[in-house]
């Protein structure tokens, strides 16, 4: 069994009862199926015990973090990239790529909350070389221009975004986590994706990006836009912080920052949780 998903112009092909069957149980990837002919970037195939093999052993580890109890680490294994994620209670969900991008194993605990995090994970690496990056951000569609809104958890992403679409007419979430930003022809272009975070917001549309916005709290609301450098401060904390400790990665993410940041303004907006930051917001970037 094999099923196509295609995620910013990308051809992933998922094969293998097992992940297949995962894949398509959880919510957010049915919109991007594709049955359309192509050869793939990147194929997601289940495999067992793959680690009990003396090539997949996980090597150097670059980058760990704790969240909600389940321990993820990223490295390298012989042939490539290694990913894991290990509950407090439960088998570890292993992956490996392979150093092209071409393969991801998978193996282990396919729960949905490691799966769908995994997948993020193998689709991050494989298509990083096309200047593609997950963006953790919440983001409006609005005139048929995407507008990222960037800040740390709890800063108010998800709150000014749903300002925007109460009070500014046409004004429509495209992702609330984790869309995809993709240069082409020398142009950024954000796309809806199956990695949505909290809010169930999966669509299958692409939009040219209009402006990035880094928000933080304060007792008023003013915007300002922001030089190149502090622009570059602004969005580099949102790309996936694991690939900034790989240097070929990293590359690729800041050719894509170079892009985004030569293209597009990028504006610090402080402000209240009200319908007038967005007001603000929306008539600075749109004028209106």
């Amino acid at each position: 069994m094999e099923q196509d998903y295609l995620i910013a112009g990308h051809r992933i092909r998922v094969e293998g009862d097992k992940l297949v069957q995962a894949i398509e149980a959880m919510h957010g990837f049915s919109v991007f199926k594709t049955g359309l002919a192509g050869e793939p970037l990147c194929r997601f195939v289940a495999s067992e015990k793959a680690f009990e093999r003396k090539e997949f052993v996980f090597g150097k580890e670059l980058y760990r973090n704790e969240s909600d109890g389940v321990m993820s680490r990223f490295g390298y294994y012989a042939g490539g990239y290694a990913f894991d994620m290990t509950p407090p209670n439960g088998e570890p969900l292993r992956l490996w790529i392979d150093k092209n991008g071409h393969t991801a194993c998978f193996e282990g605990n396919f729960t949905p909350m490691l799966l769908r995090f995994a997948c993020w994970m193998a689709y991050g690496v494989a298509t990083a070389p096309f200047l593609t990056v997950a963006i953790h951000t919440s983001t409006i569609q609005y005139k048929n221009k995407a507008v990222f809104f960037l800040g740390e958890s709890g800063t108010g992403k998800s709150t000014h975004t749903r300002l925007w679409c109460e009070n500014i007419e046409g004004a429509i979430l495209l992702n609330d986590d984790s869309p995809i930003l993709r240069i082409i022809d020398g142009k950024p272009w954000v796309y809806g994706s199956p990695w949505s975070g909290k809010t169930p917001c999966y669509k299958n549309e692409s939009y040219p990006l209009a402006a990035c916005v880094r928000l933080s709290q304060a007792p008023h609301n003013e915007i300002k836009k922001l030089s190149v450098s502090r622009g570059y401060a602004a969005v580099h904390p949102s790309c996936p912080p694991c690939f900034a400790y790989d240097e070929r990665l990293y590359d690729h993410i800041s050719g894509v920052l170079s892009v985004l940041l030569s293209t597009v303004p990028v504006y610090h907006l402080s402000c209240l949780p009200n319908a007038d930051a967005a007001r603000l917001s929306c008539k600075t970037i749109f004028g209106i």
